[in-house]
């Protein structure tokens, strides 16, 4: 063996590798949300002068990068491997957090945050792969979710730490403690092993089926002489797959403008209403428990009704939580209504996913499951950069619970409050329900 190539037969268990895969998932929610805990402190620094039309588009540059990273995925591992990686991914994003801890300006800190995007964006699939493949099968969608709330779990916990630190140290350290996922690697390097499906495709059968057999798991037979694998872009373009990929499509927008101009901005919003930076992170908190909640108990409800059905829910309550929070309600209740966003947003999207993962046909699922999901990228990117455009724009925005006591006027049609993103979300509900209820 190479010294430059690691162990293809791991040393953890199979539900070890499950965890670590969660645990460098949690970095990777930890690196995505710690510029949301870090914008009313950036606002703040003087030596930059960042305004928050600035501040947006930092934000959605950011999510460039993850696209351009996810995109660069299948290449890259295609290369390296899974294994791999997933390794080069944690490094790669853990080295540009230390760079906008210690940037010298707004500009280099922006180029930065768009450098860790990159391997932001293709750490999370290869996570979930890679971790979905060890699990057994009647577990896996189990092990999918609990993937998907190590990144909410991160999301949480850097809220939480933001509570104790911005205000003492400033935002800077905040970024140094999102590179601790550079301790994670040596443990990676020797104990999780390759991907037997990988190997086999790469021929490496013996390796695979070394793998395989220490792990308890099947690998898939070799490909018959000069076989090829089926196209199926054709098959995109009917007009049936076309009506559900646009539906899908729009819904996962949605849900992805309002996760991301939410998770980005809550705590500025917050701190806008006239809660002290504490206060505001709870916030923050508070979303990310909604989300882990909810997301538990709807993909519990889930396996025992419909994906489709909890899709639905999610968006149903994901409405109530925006006329709660257009209403400008008492404090108790404003941090309801934002548990309610939690489930109302990363829920659903963890319903509509696993929904649409299902839906289409196997042959041409891949592709249409990468359209789906690139349509919802450009939701997570606009996210950001539109809401920061409207707060620029000067509009007051406050809640009557608020201690600042401002009037109450929440944007339209980001995702924070008001009847367009209300009636949008509805109109959304009522188009899944119809393109699917064949189903």
């Amino acid at each position: 063996m190479s010294v430059w190539r690691p162990p293809t037969v791991g040393r953890l268990s199979a539900p070890m590798v499950v965890a670590l895969c969660a645990l460098v998932l949690v970095f990777d929610g930890y690196d995505i949300s710690v510029y949301s805990t870090t914008i009313p402190a950036l606002l703040a620094y003087e030596p930059w002068g960042a305004g928050a039309a600035e501040l947006g588009v930092i934000g959605s540059v950011a999510l460039v990068g993850m696209l351009v990273g996810a995109l660069l995925c299948g290449i890259a591992t295609d290369v390296l491997g899974r294994k791999l990686m997933l390794m080069a991914g944690a490094a790669w994003f853990s080295v540009w957090m230390i760079g906008c801890a210690v940037a010298p300006s707004l500009e280099v800190f922006g180029l930065f945050r768009f450098l860790a995007g990159i391997g932001l964006g293709g750490v999370m699939p290869t996570a979930i792969a890679l971790a979905v493949e060890f699990a057994p099968r009647h577990r896996r969608s189990l092990v999918n979710m609990l993937l998907g709330i190590g990144v909410v779990l991160g999301t949480m916990i850097v809220a939480l730490l933001g509570i104790v630190v911005i205000q003492a140290l400033g935002f800077r350290p905040m970024y140094l403690f999102g590179a601790v996922a550079l301790l994670v690697l040596p443990v990676a390097w020797f104990g999780l092993p390759e991907s037997a499906e990988y190997l086999a495709s790469k021929g490496r059968r013996e390796e695979a089926e070394a793998v395989a057999r220490h792990y308890g798991i099947e690998v898939s037979a070799p490909a018959a002489p000069g076989a090829r694998p089926r196209a199926s872009l054709k098959a995109l373009r009917t007009r049936a797959v076309l009506g559900a990929l646009a539906v899908f499509g729009a819904a996962c927008f949605s849900v992805q403008l309002f996760i991301y101009g939410l998770n980005t901005w809550l705590p500025q919003l917050m701190r806008m209403a006239g809660f002290p930076l504490g206060s505001a992170l709870s916030f923050l908190a508070t979303l990310c428990a909604g989300a882990i909640l909810g997301g538990l108990v709807l993909s519990w409800a889930a396996d025992r009704t419909h994906p489709r059905t909890m899709a639905l829910v999610g968006f149903g309550i994901g409405a109530v939580a925006l006329v709660i929070l257009s209403l400008g309600p008492p404090t108790p209740v404003l941090y309801l209504a934002v548990a309610l966003a939690g489930i109302g947003s990363n829920g659903t999207a963890a319903m509509l996913n696993a929904f649409v993962s299902t839906w289409f046909p196997a042959g041409i699922r891949a592709s249409a499951l990468g359209v789906y999901m690139g349509v919802g990228r450009l939701g997570s990117v606009l996210g950001p950069i539109t809401l920061g455009w409207i707060i620029a724009a000067g509009l007051p925005i406050g809640l009557a619970g608020a201690p600042g006591g401002l009037p109450t006027h929440i944007p339209t049609g980001v995702g924070v409050g008001g009847s367009g993103t209300i009636y949008f979300s509805s109109d959304i509900e009522n188009a899944i329900y119809k393109i699917t209820k064949k189903q």
